[in-house]
């Protein structure tokens, strides 16, 4: 897929989400409380909200972690903290340009840990601007096949607005328009589909290639260290590493 940034796919083949459950489970709670807040607590009428449940549930979030994060976003719950998203920049191994996307409710704590972890891991905070204009921000579907026909499915999935799709074992990766991509996820789960997940994503404009094992490893750790601390909930990339190279990594 022409732009895909390859991190989501990554972690799942690394066992990753097993291993961070507790941090998936937080990250989850602080989507909810968000949409909650700038929506309404009603899923029904609030369909940011009703993705961010369904795709809390897709990764095994409890219903009690879920009706919490809703009442505190909401309002119901007086003593909630108050979360904000905040955008960070930086540059990577390999002259990879990575953006980071932060759920925080102390916006010092959170550049001051993301600017260290660049710079002990071979990377550098940048200033705003310096790296979103190399990201385009789309929505992403991972649709599961089930019994259906592949072409058939595939031929579904385009009516339903996907702009570009690609097969990966039994799922398909569907791309979208940022705005569209719940309304597309609705007429594709109407249509029998199994969802895995749908959520805005951002995808590099221009991948690089890496093709030394070195660096593939440092940027893979860099990844890894920004996406663990407490404050971010997604990193993107645009960096390309081939299977070949990523099984020499694992």
């Amino acid at each position: 897929m022409s732009g895909h940034s390859k991190w989501h796919s990554i972690k799942h083949k690394k066992g990753a989400l097993d291993a961070k459950r507790g941090k998936i489970f937080t990250k989850h709670a602080k989507l909810i409380m968000i949409s909650a807040r700038d929506g309404g607590g009603d899923p029904d009428m609030n369909p940011t909200l009703r993705t961010a449940i369904s795709n809390a549930k897709a990764d095994n979030v409890p219903n009690t972690n879920i009706e919490k994060a809703i009442k505190k976003g909401s309002g119901e719950d007086k003593d909630a903290a108050n979360f904000v998203e905040v955008m960070y920049e930086g540059f990577g191994p390999a002259g990879t340009s990575i953006y980071v996307k932060s759920i925080t409710d102390n916006k010092n704590r959170a550049f001051s840990n993301i600017k260290t972890t660049f710079a002990k891991n071979g990377g550098n905070m940048g200033e705003a601007g310096s790296v979103g204009w190399m990201f385009e921000k789309k929505g992403i579907i991972i649709v599961k096949v089930g019994d259906k026909n592949p072409e058939e499915s595939e031929l579904e999935i385009i009516e339903a607005g996907a702009e570009d799709l690609e097969m990966d074992g039994d799922t398909f990766e569907v791309i979208t328009d940022a705005s569209s991509v719940m309304q597309v996820r609705d007429d594709l789960e109407k249509a029998g589909f199994e969802i895995a997940k749908a959520e805005q994503t951002y995808l590099p404009k221009d991948p690089i290639e890496i093709k030394n094992l070195e660096d593939a490893k440092k940027i893979i750790r860099l990844m890894e260290l920004i996406e663990d601390d407490e404050d971010v909930s997604d990193v993107y990339s645009n960096f390309d590493i081939s299977e070949d190279l990523m099984t020499q990594i694992d």
